[in-house]
């Protein structure tokens, strides 16, 4: 299986998870946005009642320059550590 189609699969398994803590979360977050979007290009969110937003948008920010690859790679790691797959070494 290609690493698109195991990060893919990687991604639907994501949403059966439901225990893990934000941190968890947001690092999944992070390599998300940075393999489908490459590094942020937005504005960091301001204001006082943007937690969550600039929580969302310090993850994504902090896995600047990691390429599509990488990023995928991390992600199916952490789905793996997370979910108890072994989606990693279906990678071809």
């Amino acid at each position: 299986m290609s690493l698109e189609q195991t990060f893919n699969k990687a991604a639907e398994e994501v949403k059966k998870l439901s225990s893990a803590s934000n941190e968890d979360k947001l690092e999944l977050y992070g390599y998300f946005k940075q393999a489908k979007e490459g590094d942020c290009s937005t504005q960091k969110p301001g204001g006082l009642f943007n937690q969550k937003e600039k929580a969302k948008w310090n993850a994504w920010n902090s896995k600047k320059g990691t390429s599509k690859e990488d990023a995928q790679r991390k992600y199916i790691e952490k789905v793996d550590q997370l979910c108890g797959t072994q989606f990693l070494q279906n990678v071809s």
